[in-house]
């Protein structure tokens, strides 16, 4: 049962994930032409310290609101899940505000001795506000995660980026003629107008389900177990804590990559204006690309942490094994295809996405192929950070991705510092990271749960069919642009004789099975045309 539910769950959130990513890749395009490579650093200067402070608002509490309300739901405690709900909207009420104030009065303190460039002031202040909205929303997201309702979260998340991409390109437009950071803060500014769309539109799904959570409550009354508003805070807070902590390493790499990377550059010789150039193609063509495959693979990990904690608390040892070899499995199909076929079409890719600046976008392709190394390894390492999180291991993936991290920090410095290396080196360095701490996590999850991976199913066939898929559209590229001379028709040729290649692999290798794609939403329809195709 918990497997259909987080099939279910990948597919809603997956395509809801890939969409948001694909308007963010869109989004950069006009962007990027509008404000040019030094406006896009002005405009990425301010996303990886939001980051962190979204994550120090937003990333534990949402997964323990999952979890203590799939826990108490499993034992129908429906009035424990739904205080549990109440009580951490107004705890994340309070986080959220206190981020805004350091983000929006600090950031001409956090421009001048953190970034040292004033030129990042306006673009933190338009995204501060974003933290109250995100905050309070990423509650109503938790509460319908743990109820294995994932559709509020895709809808939501849905209205939040296309409200973020139009307000966000109208304004840049609309403060060009004042200054590239007067723009650059238009941009980011659409980052909270969304926020604000977002929790409207989630609020409502609220709105409309209220009459069946009260049912249920009413219904399963006898089950209540009455708790303080203070012993929910406990719960939310152990198990939060660690998983905030593990959740702040990654920007907090991002942001001291931000500091680091220009001062390297400018250190092996670089100017300023070349440092901030290359740092926009970083953060502005690679990191936009490299960030597609984990919106999809993210929301493995969110469907698993509510299916197994459940499953963990009633013991049911046979349904945590299942689940954790589907959710990895799962991640390996998703997140593989993704970053081979990136890498294989990185400059392609970049140049239809970018045609205005071919030439930075060849100086980009190899620093995008390196990323997608560190892709895959990450694709696989967020699955088994949810597992971890929901048998109550969450402080483990916090301490192997502080491991990889470190080895991360160390590398870039290194890297980077060399000149014909440059930017590439923070790609380098990325690899290290994902790779030390998903080895150490699949470690753990052996470990504690005693689960029997079956490494061909979930490892060996996902690769060798990503790969061929490579060789396939690499191949189609090269034979559709010699025929075309279109370097669009040739990219998107190549993708879908990729996409084509890849789907009747991994059905023909049996990587996944028709039986588990009628476990998708509206799966039968799927099944019954492959029938015709595929017996």
């Amino acid at each position: 049962m918990s497997g259909n539910k987080i099939i279910k769950g990948v597919a809603v959130l997956g395509v809801a994930g890939l969409i948001v990513k694909l308007l963010g890749a869109v989004f950069r395009i006009p962007l990027q032409g509008m404000i040019g490579e030094e406006g896009m650093a002005y405009y990425g200067y301010a996303y990886p310290l939001y980051s962190f402070f979204l994550v120090v608002a937003t990333a534990g509490i949402p997964v323990a609101i999952s979890r203590l309300v799939s826990e108490k739901i499993a034992l129908k405690n429906y009035a424990g899940a739904h205080k549990v709900f109440r009580v951490s909207s107004w705890l994340l009420l309070g986080i959220g505000t206190f981020a805004f104030c350091i983000c929006f009065f600090g950031a001409e303190l956090i421009a001048k001795y953190a970034i040292e460039d004033m030129g990042a002031v306006k673009p933190l202040k338009a995204i501060a506000p974003a933290l109250i909205f995100v905050s309070v929303m990423s509650a109503f997201r938790g509460y319908f995660q743990g109820r294995q309702n994932m559709n509020p979260t895709a809808l939501s998340e849905f209205a939040e980026q296309v409200v973020r991409v139009c307000t966000g390109l109208f304004l840049a437009y609309y403060f060009m003629d004042k200054s590239l950071e007067s723009a650059a803060a238009g941009a980011t500014f659409g980052a909270t107008a969304g926020s604000i769309a977002g929790l409207v539109i989630i609020f409502l799904i609220y709105l409309g389900n209220k009459r069946a959570i009260r049912y249920n409550i009413k219904r399963h009354r006898r089950s209540a177990v009455k708790e303080s508003s203070a012993s929910i805070i406990k719960q939310i807070l152990i198990i939060a804590i660690p998983i905030t902590i593990g959740s702040s390493i990654l920007p907090l790499i991002n942001a001291a990559d931000s500091m680091i990377v220009p001062r390297r550059l400018m250190s092996s010789g670089f100017s300023l204006e070349e440092a901030r150039i290359l740092w926009g193609q970083l953060s502005g063509y690679c990191a936009t690309m490299a960030g597609l495959p984990q919106a999809v693979t993210q929301a493995v990990a969110v469907a698993m942490v509510p299916a197994i904690a459940a499953a963990f608390k009633l013991n049911d040892k046979k349904e945590v094994n299942e689940s954790i070899n589907l959710g990895m499995r799962a991640s390996m199909i998703i997140g593989m295809p993704c970053a081979i076929g990136i890498m294989v079409l990185a400059e392609p890719i970049l140049l239809l996405l970018f045609p205005k600046n071919p030439a930075g976008v060849a100086n980009a392709a190899p620093t995008l192929m390196i990323m997608c190394v560190g892709v895959a390894f990450m694709a696989i390492l967020q699955t088994t950070t949810g597992i971890l999180q929901g048998i109550d291991k969450q402080m483990l993936p916090v301490k192997n991705l502080a491991i990889g991290g470190v080895v991360k920090i160390v590398a870039t410095y290194i890297f980077v510092g060399i000149p014909f290396i440059n930017i590439k080196g923070a790609s380098m360095g990325s690899i290290f990271v994902y790779a030390i701490a998903f080895f150490l996590n699949l470690r753990d999850v052996k470990r504690y749960t005693g689960v029997k991976i079956d490494n061909v199913q979930v490892f060996v066939k996902p690769i060798i069919v990503s790969a061929l898929m490579g060789v396939s559209a690499f191949a189609s590229y090269r034979l559709i642009y010699m025929v075309a001379e279109s370097n669009t028709i040739a990219t998107l040729g190549a993708i879908f004789v990729g996409v084509v290649v890849y789907g009747f692999l991994i059905l023909a290798t049996k990587t996944i099975t028709k039986a588990e794609i009628g476990k998708l939403p509206k799966g039968d329809k799927m099944v019954k045309t492959l029938d015709k195709f595929i017996k």
